[in-house]
This record gives C-alpha cells, structure tokens and sequence, in this order.
C-alpha cells in the first residue's frame, strides 16, 4: 500500500484539513517535473529547481505551522481534560490522583456509618460514579492515542514527500530542510502525550480496576473500524441469505401451482408488518456500509461504544434471520389448508417471534445493540422528560417511515380478537372496521408525528426558548402530519360512495393537507437536515461547498426524496415500500451533514464530563441530583454552567477550513507504530 492511500486510510477524519496535504504537495512536485524542458542547461535546470524551490518551501513552512498549533490546542485540551479527570477521580477516591500511590483503599467513611438501606444507596451511586469514570477515562484515552496518531503520521508525511523531492529534483534540499525544522518541531520532539497515555493506563489499571492491567488494556483497546469480521458471522449472512433464495423459490412455485384465489389485500395486511423490518434492518446495514466507506463516523454521531458495536454484517445477519422466519411463516399459511392448520396464526407468531427476539433479557443475540435501542425506544415514549439525543430523533425519524407499522398493530389487534373472540366462523375473513377501529389507527399512526413533535418542543425548552427556529419550526412540519390522519379519517368515514374518497366533503381538506406535509417536508429534508441547497455555495452549485459523496448522488436524491415524500400510511403498500427506500437515501445525507458538523469543531471522540461527587452530595442524595446520560448534574444553573466551561473543549473554527469526507479508522490501541513500519509502505 502506497503512503498516500495509508494516510487517507489512517487519518481522523474530523482532523482531516489540519493533516500535511501530502496528495497535493506530491501532485506539486510532479508538474513541476513535467515544467522542466526535456533539453536544458544545467543552469537553466538549477534555476528551474531553485525558483521551485522557494515556493515548496514556503508551502511546507505553512504546513508545518498549521500542524503545530493545531497539536499544540489539542495537547492543552488533553491536559486540562486531564486533570479535570484526575480530580474528579480523587473527589470519588481519595489519594487516587497521586501517581506515586496507587495502593487505594475504597472504604466507607465513619460519617457514613447510618441504615443498611442509606448505605446502599451510597454504595450504588459510588459504583455508578466509578462506572462513568471509566467511560470518560476510555473515551480521553481513545483521543490520545489519536493524537499520538497524528504526530506520526504528519512526520511520515514530511519525511515521504521530502525524500519524494530529493530523488525528482536531484538534490539534497529535502532532507536538509526536514532535519532543520521538522526533526526539532514542537508536534515531533514533543513527549507529552505519550506520558499522558501512560499515566492513563497506570490510574486506569491500579485504580479502576483494581490492578488488573490486563483488564484495564482489553477496555482501553479499541479495534479498527475496518477489522475483519469473524468468518462466522459471515457464514451465517450466507446461510441465512442462501435459505431465503430457496423459501421464495418455494413461494413462487406454490403461488403459480395454487388453484386457490389469493385475497392480496388481506395477504398484505397480515405479512407486510414483517416484511418490513426486515427490509428496514437490510437497508440500514447498506447505511452502515455505506457510512464506514465514506468516512462518516456513524459510530461518533450515534455515541456508540468504538469497542463495542455491531457491523453491516451483523445488521445484514439479523436482517436475513427475519427474512427467512418471514418466509417460513407465508409458506406455512399458504400449506395451511392442507394440513388443517388455522393459517392466520402464522403471522400473529411471526410477529410474536420477532418482539421475543428484541425484549430478550439475556445477554445473547446481540444483546448490546437490543438494549441500546431498548434504551433510545424508552427515551422516545417519554421524549418532554428527556434532553434530547441525535440518536433519538434519528429513530423517531426512522419511525415516521414506519409509521404504517403502528396502524397495522391496531389491525392486528382488531383482527384476532374479531376472528378469535367475537366471531365463530373461523373460516371467514374477518376485516376490522367501523368508527371505533378507524381512530384507533388513527391515533396510532399519528404516534410516530407525536414522539418527534415533542421533541421538537423539548429541545426548543432545552435551547433556553431563545429562537422559534428551528425547534419550533421543525416541529410545525410534524404537526401536518397530525392534520393529513385526521382529514384522512374523516374522508374514510364520511364518505357517501364506498371505496370514493372524493365523495366525502372532507376529501379536498384531506388533498390540501397531504400537500402542504409533503412540501414542508421536503423543504425540510433538502434545506435542513441534510444542509444543500446552499445558494453560497461557491464550488458546487445548489448542494454546499463540503461534499462526501459524488455529485450525481446528491441529484439524484433530490428527485427521490421529492417523489417518496408522500405520506404512505394512507396511500397503500407500495408507497409505503417507497418511503422506506427515500428514509435509506435520508439516512445517508443526514448523517454526511451531521458528520461535516463534528469536523466543523474538530469532535473526533464523545465528550463525556462526570461532575465531582462530595461527602455532601452522597450524604444528601436527595438534593437534586438528576441523571442525563452518562454525566451527573446538579439542578443549580449557575453551576451547570461553569461546569460546561470548564468540561467542553471543541475548537471552533469556520466549516471551510474544518470538514472532511475521509475514511474512518480509529488505529489500534496495541502499540505505537514506528516509523520503522512506514518505510516498509
């Protein structure tokens, strides 16, 4: 592997502008190779290289500068992050932050000495203080290493394109100017972070876990994002996949051999549910792929554990596993009549089966990923008592293209309890309708509208109420939604002609309001939540200057989210399919802009601050102390604040000079990699 697609391949992307432009200083000495005359004086030649020369160096001088002071900020932020930690790990265990002694003894002090109960409380909100401790340490220790990463990789850099330069041009300049300056640069000679990792190993070994440095190395470690994955797994998505290929086979033959009438509508209704799960996990995994290729940290935005989180394969495993339980359950309802099987169980099991799978308390089949989303599913039902997280709207936006989902529950719901309870003809088809079923589907559906509504309101109480845009404002788009069910409702149940929508004197309110969401929506799509539409834009036209994807992508995803922005609850199956592929196209450019803005401020890590636990704040853990997350605070505004300043170190600077589209991979944690190890690239 050549240098340059190493550097690409290594680089933190969020840093990716305060890297040495190798690929441009590499295409620099190249034209200046093609500007020499193939004949020439040698003095002619020597003038040629010299006036070369002096703008090389000038840009190599401007490079080395750059990198400097931005080592130099994020070295201060380390050690102020630092000691910010060491603190607070002392305030938790007293004597823990001298690293001369790391012999702590973790015992209860006499003042604690009350009831049973208030010492258990005590010692839960201790552990769990120890806990997030070392979830911060982790996440600082990642971004050491990352910036251990970036001194040696722009050293490297300036070592290749020098000793690049000297063997084009002939001379010795390269190397003389790389000793002069960057051999004695301060990112290079610069020993700080390597003492910063050691002692976080040290405090997190000793202290947190007991002296156990093994341990401690397996939870500091973090494996690249590009790792192999087991070729179990990969057996598995093949077996699974190779079984589906063979279940539809099986479909197709008995649905053309068949001489039963197939009643679609009621086939549909019955198995769409399923199907689109699956589809939606399938999707999600080519998101997944897709991100990593790209270099948008999906893993980041979503503020997952780098140690710990499932892959596109894991996503395409799971997917294939429901396609073929799916497949399995409409090839038993299609034989059912033949072995005197009711063949509406099937389905009601195929459903069941897959709740079993997700609320499946034990620690098996992907339990970290179950619970996470468990987690985010909790916080969506009770959004206005949550701040809210990216990871939560994004899913109650994966919802609202579910949302056909939740009015299918209703039907189920309605269906086996009319074809099971209320009904002795089994053999009938016993279709849910009247008032009473049509606004409970309607109240259903409109819950997907109503998890980001609230949210939308949340955040705009969390933003201090300071601008309607654009909480407030996002959450009118979602308010339209709430108009297009219940005109939709209203046209279904007033309507004089059964099966004329237009016969009903709501059908006109229901058409305007329909049109109204989709334009809102779209607008909002393009403008907002995926950041084009940029009329300043001054190197792509109508898109934003910072671009991870080809061109062609984004204009195609303009027409493809216009013509999927219908709303799909009310307008049948195969729109609903639809809107499930322009969520998949959403997912990519949100994500992109999402990610643009993290290298906007330079986030290449989560930051997690934990506020410093007192004698008195354990003594009176009723005092106010509140959980969001994993950081404790105090309800006390003056404090919250200067907590916030003193935790949070983002650097600001313009999103011209900050965003990236390279590919992600955090290095392994398992040793330094030596220069030693580049020569061989």
């Amino acid at each position: 592997m050549k240098f340059a697609e190493h550097l690409s391949a290594h680089i933190t992307p969020e840093w990716r502008k305060q890297y040495i432009q190798y690929e441009h200083m590499k295409e620099m000495l190249y034209d200046a190779v093609d500007s020499i005359p193939i004949e020439c004086q040698e003095h002619e030649f020597l003038e040629i290289v010299q006036k070369f020369d002096e703008q090389f160096t000038h840009f190599c001088e401007k490079e080395l500068n750059k990198i400097n002071s931005f080592f130099a900020e994020k070295l201060a932020e380390a050690v102020r992050k630092f000691n910010d930690l060491k603190n607070e790990l002392d305030s938790v265990i007293p004597g823990s932050g001298d690293q001369d002694q790391f012999e702590v003894q973790f015992t209860t002090p006499p003042s604690f000495q009350q009831s049973k109960e208030t010492q258990k409380k005590q010692s839960r909100k201790l552990l769990k203080k120890i806990n997030d401790l070392k979830l911060a340490f982790s996440e600082f220790y990642l971004n050491l290493v990352l910036l251990q990463n970036y001194q040696t990789l722009n050293f490297t850099g300036f070592r290749k394109i020098l000793k690049k330069h000297d063997k084009l041009l002939n001379t010795n300049a390269g190397n003389q100017w790389r000793q002069n300056n960057v051999d004695h640069a301060r990112f290079y000679t610069n020993k700080e972070v390597d003492k910063l990792i050691e002692k976080t190993e040290n405090i997190f070994a000793n202290v947190l876990e007991d002296g156990n440095r093994s341990r401690a190395m397996k939870r500091l470690r973090v494996p690249p994002l590009n790792a192999q994955q087991s070729l179990w797994t990969t057996f598995r998505v093949g077996f699974y996949s190779g079984v589906l290929i063979i279940l539809c086979a099986a479909l197709l033959l008995q649905s053309i051999q068949s001489s039963d009438v197939i009643k679609f509508n009621y086939l549909c209704l019955l198995f769409r549910g399923p199907f689109y799960i699956w589809l939606f996990i399938f999707l999600l995994g080519i998101n997944v792929y897709g991100w990593r290729t790209s270099g948008v940290n999906h893993v980041l935005i979503f503020e997952l554990d780098p140690r710990d989180h499932i892959s596109e394969q894991h996503l395409f495993e799971v997917s294939f596993f429901f396609a073929v339980i799916w497949a399995l359950s409409l090839l038993g309802y299609s034989y059912a009549t033949s072995f005197d099987i009711d063949g509406n169980l099937f389905p009601l099991a195929t459903v069941i089966l897959f709740i079993l799978f997700l609320i499946n308390p034990t620690k098996t089949f992907r339990h970290t990923a179950r619970f996470w989303l468990l987690r985010v599913l909790y916080r969506l039902l009770v959004a206005p008592f949550y701040a809210v997280t990216f990871a939560d709207f994004w899913l109650a936006d994966q919802l609202n293209s579910l949302s056909i989902l939740f009015g299918d529950a209703i039907f189920y719901i309605f269906f086996y309890i009319n074809f099971y309870y209320l009904n002795s003809d089994h053999n009938a088809s016993h279709m849910p309708h009247g008032k009473t079923y049509l606004t409970c589907r309607a109240i259903f559906a409109a819950l997907p509208a109503w998890f980001r509504f609230v949210q939308c309101l949340r955040r705009y109480r969390d933003d201090n109420y300071r601008s309607l845009f654009p909480h407030v404002v996002n959450a009118g788009k979602y308010s339209t939604t709430f108009f297009v069910i219940a005109f939709s409702t209203l046209t279904e149940l007033t309507s004089t002609i059964p099966g004329d929508p237009s016969s009903s004197s709501f059908f006109y309110f229901w058409i305007a309001a329909l049109v109204i969401s989709s334009i809102y929506t779209y607008s909002w799509d393009v403008i907002m939540d995926w950041g084009l539409m940029n009329v300043r834009s001054t190197e792509n036209c109508l898109l934003r200057n910072e671009l991870v994807y080809s061109k062609p992508y984004y204009h195609m995803a303009y027409i493809g989210d216009f013509v999927g922005n219908i709303d799909s609850d009310w307008l049948g199956t195969g729109v609903a399919t639809i809107e499930l592929f322009r969520r998949f196209v959403w997912n990519f450019f949100r994500l992109e802009n999402e990610h643009l803005n993290n290298c906007g401020e330079f986030r290449a890590v989560r930051d997690i601050s934990i506020a410093p636990i007192t004698l008195n704040s354990i003594n009176n853990h009723t005092n106010g102390f509140h959980k969001t997350g994993a950081i404790f605070k105090k309800k006390d505004k003056k404090n919250h604040k200067l907590r916030r300043s003193t935790n949070q170190y983002s650097i600001k600077r313009s999103q011209d000079d900050s965003k990236s589209s390279e590919v992600t991979l955090l290095m392994d944690t398992t040793r330094t990699i030596s220069h030693k190890d580049y020569d061989k690239l």
